[in-house]
């Protein structure tokens, strides 16, 4: 049975959505992810969206969701990839909660390569993160 991962963010606009798609892939078989924000941004950040692609990630159908859409669903682990996001958790009944903190990249100043190269230190760190989640719960 696939484990259930909510990953939770204030806007659901960056991290919560890149990890929602590199658990999804790096889990396959194992885990299947979903992702929300405590005030949804309402779309998904251009930046994150393409940085993904090209990291061969699938990103058809991603959107910004509020965690109410999830509310009384089952999930095995909630992973705040946030401090505010952390605070305006709801409690799981059931599930293992994790606390990740990321920069947010969203809010990277500058030029445009400045503002990329934030979204893919960024990326790096939840990949690497993930691969170490997926690792030590024995999976792929």
């Amino acid at each position: 049975m696939l484990k259930q991962v909510l990953f939770l963010c204030t806007g659901n606009s960056c991290r919560s959505q890149m990890a929602e798609v590199i658990l999804n892939k790096l889990g396959q078989g194992g885990f299947e992810a979903s992702s929300a924000g405590s005030r949804p941004a309402g779309y998904v950040h251009p930046l994150a969206l393409s940085l993904l692609q090209e990291r061969g990630y699938r990103v058809g159908g991603l959107r910004s969701k509020s965690l109410d859409e999830f509310l009384g669903r089952k999930f095995d682990v909630v992973i705040t990839v946030c401090d505010r996001a952390k605070d305006a958790c709801p409690v799981w009944h059931g599930a293992e909660a994790i606390p990740w903190s990321f920069e947010d990249p969203a809010e990277a100043k500058g030029s445009e390569a400045e503002k990329r190269a934030a979204f893919e230190k960024v990326c790096g760190q939840i990949e690497t993160r993930l691969r170490e989640f997926v690792a030590a719960r024995g999976e792929k």
